[in-house]
């Protein structure tokens, strides 16, 4: 049976935490920017019976502490290794979705020798550089990033009425396009948020969304991957694949490693593919890791 509750480390923050740790293997499980651990409710019944579970909301997300700053992966990362360090998880498989993915690979480049295995729906190209989506002069990324931050500026957290409303909004606009299903309704309850006047909102606001994005234009996953020891499972989105930018960075980033593998789910989508495909996204990471166990 896994618990749930919200777990203050040794640098004060409290993580939303839902575990069960006996003998068995760990799996660590990290969601998606603006996500939270309910994307997971798919997922983690695949793997209770034979592994140990632990999925968080990171700083900033769903129910956990959301300080003003702090927001690189490395901080979130460490967050993660000080949580298992509380929980007395000395090794981990590690499941990361987009941000997760970065987090991810933060954490198994920082601590080797605690991380088994790596998935990564993520983490797949850098926004610049050799190994980068925009494709142009430095100049001219610098200016495409203060658009981007004037942007974020401009942005507002969009408020409902009642949680009805912020549900039938969500329903109405992935039933669109044809993801509606109970583990995307189990993720936007998670993302409830009650506001002092009663209104609802989405527990992730823009502000973190914009601490975040100032580092993420900057990194170069290159510096981690070359730093990790472990096994990693690259899961790139039906969208992803047929990119050619990203195809040349992810077969980059795969030949930096001892240890990897590239696997395409049909008609999968970045992020959502654990909610939209959850039997065959969980059956590809069960695979992966049995083999490295």
């Amino acid at each position: 049976m896994l618990e749930e509750k919200k777990i203050v480390l040794p640098n004060s923050l409290g993580i939303h935490t839902k575990y069960s740790i006996d003998e068995k293997p760990v799996i660590l499980f990290i969601h998606f920017s603006g996500g939270n651990l309910r994307m997971w409710d798919g997922i983690i019944p695949q793997f209770e019976r034979e592994y140990s579970i632990v999925a968080a909301d990171l700083r900033g997300h769903g129910k956990s502490d959301k300080p003003l700053q702090g927001y690189h992966i490395d901080d979130m990362a460490n967050d993660l290794y000080l949580l298992l360090k509380e929980l007395n998880v000395e090794k981990c498989h590690v499941v990361g979705s987009s941000l997760g993915a970065e987090v991810g690979v933060s954490l198994a480049a920082a601590h080797p020798e605690m991380v088994l295995s790596l998935v990564c729906e993520g983490a797949l190209y850098n926004e610049f550089g050799e190994f980068g989506l925009f494709n142009g002069l430095v100049e001219e990324f610098e200016n495409k990033k203060q658009t981007w931050l004037a942007e974020l500026a401009q942005r507002e957290d969009p408020v409902y009425p009642s949680v009805a409303e912020f549900m039938e909004k969500k329903k109405g606009a992935f039933e669109e396009d044809g993801l509606w299903n109970p583990y995307f309704a189990a993720f936007f309850e998670g993302s409830v948020e009650e506001k002092d006047d009663g209104t609802i909102g989405h527990y992730f606001s823009n502000h973190v969304r914009t601490e975040y994005m100032k580092s993420y234009w900057d990194l170069r996953f290159e510096d981690y991957y070359r730093e990790v020891r472990c096994p990693v499972l690259f899961l790139p989105s039906e969208e992803e694949w047929k990119n050619e930018r990203i195809h040349h960075s992810l077969h980059a980033f795969a030949g930096m490693l001892e240890k990897s593998q590239i696997q395409l789910i049909d008609r999968s989508l970045h992020a959502y593919v654990w909610m939209q495909f959850a039997e065959a996204a969980g059956g590809a990471v069960k695979s992966f890791i049995r083999r490295y166990e």
